[in-house]
This record gives structure tokens, C-alpha cells and sequence, in this order.
């Protein structure tokens, strides 16, 4: 039996994004094939008991910290959190968000969604991009392994941190069986797109090309509103668009699901993604779906999708046009996006996790 403690420190429910998802459904996903290794998840006070499953080898360690103080974060899990691996006699750490302790007593694995600070620190507020880059650096080199969750941001980490490749395993997010069982057979006239509003997800040139012309369906956006909210919102205003606009927030899941099971189609634009986690839903969820020609998309979707290049405006316009209104082109990609996501399951990411894990 090992004894695996999983830094949860960094999760602010509703306020993280995909990493969220990715720690709630895996911890699910361990728990439901794996009962010999023990469990022990620190949270924060933002984040209650419902993280952890309801198992025997499974339990609930909060901690005194507050992870929307980001100082006080950082510094608990540099500090007394080693400490906490100390007492519980930890053989491995798992870091499922990017940073993790300098100096631990035990082995970590470090999980890397993405290596944006590195491939486009244009997009990072000036203040926060060195911690960004110190704190990964460390987690890079001070981890015995590495997760990336695609074979793009693996390429990232062997190009940037120069880490030896043996060290990295690329294991894929899953996507929840909730998406595959919706009906679909009452959808509504508005294409969906899921997304923080932040730069690199390129939602200024989707609004943009979708306002080239009238349209008969709606443009609904949901998602954290992140650091891209409020010049999003001067432009649908500056175009006229609050009512063919919609930015609905943050959404619980179960209103998440109704958005994905009504809409006509789907379309992320992103200039970049470690994974794309919204395109592997709307996969599975059987829509038609248009996204960004860019690798980790078509490591994703495959030949499920209908591609164009993000940074044409035109391309973007035209894409919308097809994927709400080219039957043959519906017809073909839905069926497949459905087949495609059967190859990404929670259970297969655990059992890969987990393998890494107990790798001495």
C-alpha cells in the first residue's frame, strides 16, 4: 500500500477553469478502481469536503490557507505543506496545478496543463509572469515526474525545461459519461462556445466574425470571466450584438450540460490550449463542431471536426455558416465526434496516473 497525498491547495471552486474539472473527475475516477493506496487531499478554506470521494482510503485534510491569496498559497505549500508529507509519512506528492514544494521529503509528480507562460507571455499580467516562470521552473526540475496531458505541452516541457523525455508521461484528460448520454433532440438556434474569457481564447475575433453579417441563430459564451471580460463586452456592445450575444459566467455543471444539450453547434477559436477540454465534450456530446487548426486541437478532435485557422476573421465567419447549416458536413462530423471521445475516459487517465505514481 502506498500513502499518496494530492496537493489541492491551488483549487478555487468555480474560479479555476478546466484544472478543476480535471482534479474532481480524476479523484473520482481513482476512487472507483482503486482501493489498496490511501489517500490524503489538502484543501484550502475554499474548498469543501465534496472534492474528496466518499471512500474508506480516501481522507479529507484542509488546511489553514486561503488560495484566493495567492502569497499566502504559495507560501503554505513551500512551507508547512512538506511538512504535512512529513507527518503522514507520504510516498509521493501529487501536484495536479502546475506548482509544487521545493523541498519535499517524499517523491512528486507534478502535473503540466500547459506551458502558456512560456509560449505566449503576452498573455500574462506583467506582476504575476515571473512567479509564473519561477515557480514552474521548480516544479519542473524538482519533481522525479512529469504529467503533461498532451503530446503538445509534453513537446513544450522537453523544448523549454530541457527535461529528460523518461521523465515526462502524456497522459490525456477524460470526459465525464454525462456528455454522451445527453438526448439532443430538441436543439436550440445558437452555436456554443465554452471558454475563460482570456486572450489566447481569440473570443475578440469569433465576435468579430460572427457580427460580419446577420445572423438567424445566437452566439452564446460561457465560461470564467477572466482577464479578456470587459473588452469582450465593449465590443459586443461597439458591434450591437447584446442581443445576439450572450456571456452567461460561470455556470454549474448540470446547467452546463442543458447548454451543450440544446445548442445546434459548437466552436472554440483558441489561439493556444494544453489540451482543449470543451472540444472533448462537445465531441462526445454528439454536436458539430468547428475549432482552431492548431496541434493539440487536432490531437483532440481528429478527423471529427471541422478546422479553420484562428487568426482569419473570414475563415472563422465561414466556419460558423457551415457547421450550423451544411447538413452533410452536421451529419458526418457528429456522428464521429461521438466515436472519437470514446477513446478519452476519467478511468483510463487514473490508471495511468496512478501507474505513475507508484513508479519508484
Amino acid at each position: 500500500m502506498a500513502l499518496i497525498g494530492v496537493n489541492a491547495l491551488y483549487l478555487i471552486p468555480g474560479g479555476v477553469g478546466g484544472t478543476e474539472i480535471y482534479l474532481r473527475e480524476l479523484l473520482k475516477g481513482l476512487a472507483r478502481f482503486d482501493s489498496a493506496n490511501e489517500y490524503f487531499v489538502f484543501t484550502n478554506h475554499e474548498t469543501q469536503a465534496d472534492l474528496v470521494p466518499k471512500q474508506p482510503n480516501f481522507r479529507w485534510k484542509p488546511q489553514a490557507v486561503h488560495a484566493r491569496f495567492r502569497p499566502g498559497r504559495i507560501l503554505w505549500e513551500q512551507t508547512v505543506l512538506p511538512f504535512e508529507a512529513t507527518r503522514y509519512r507520504l510516498d509521493v506528492l501529487f501536484n495536479p496545478g502546475f506548482t509544487a514544494p521545493i523541498f519535499s521529503p517524499c517523491r512528486q509528480v507534478t502535473v503540466f496543463h500547459d506551458l502558456q507562460h512560456k509560449r505566449h507571455p503576452e498573455y500574462f499580467r506583467w506582476f504575476d509572469l515571473p512567479f509564473w516562470r519561477w515557480l514552474l521552473w521548480t516544479a519542473a526540475h524538482r519533481s522525479h515526474r512529469l504529467i503533461a496531458v498532451s503530446e503538445a505541452t509534453r513537446a513544450d516541457l522537453l523544448r523549454f525545461y530541457r527535461i529528460p523525455k523518461e521523465r515526462v508521461a502524456v497522459i490525456a484528460h477524460g470526459v465525464e459519461p454525462a456528455f454522451s448520454t445527453l438526448t439532443r433532440s430538441h436543439t436550440e438556434s445558437y452555436v456554443l462556445c465554452v471558454s475563460t474569457l482570456h486572450p489566447h481564447k481569440n473570443l475578440s475575433r469569433l465576435i468579430r466574425a460572427y457580427g460580419r453579417k446577420n445572423r438567424d441563430y445566437r452566439l452564446i459564451l460561457t465560461g470564467l470571466r477572466g482577464f479578456h471580460a470587459q473588452s469582450i463586452e465593449r465590443l459586443i456592445d461597439e458591434m450591437a450584438l447584446r442581443d445576439s450575444v450572450q456571456i452567461t459566467g460561470w455556470v454549474p455543471r448540470q446547467e452546463l450540460y442543458s447548454l451543450y444539450e440544446r445548442a445546434r453547434a459548437f466552436i472554440y477559436p483558441s489561439l493556444f490550449e494544453g489540451f482543449g477540454m470543451p472540444v472533448l465534450e462537445a465531441l462526445a456530446a454528439g454536436i458539430p463542431v468547428a475549432c482552431s487548426d492548431i496541434p493539440v486541437l487536432r490531437e483532440v478532435a481528429g478527423d471529427a471536426a471541422l478546422f479553420f485557422d484562428p487568426l482569419d476573421e473570414e475563415g472563422i465567419s465561414s466556419a460558423l455558416e457551415r457547421i450550423m447549416n451544411d447538413a452533410s458536413l452536421r451529419d458526418r462530423v457528429a456522428p464521429a465526434g461521438r466515436e472519437r471521445a470514446k477513446r478519452f475516459t476519467w478511468e483510463r487517465s487514473a490508471e495511468r496516473t496512478l501507474n505513475v505514481l507508484l513508479d519508484p
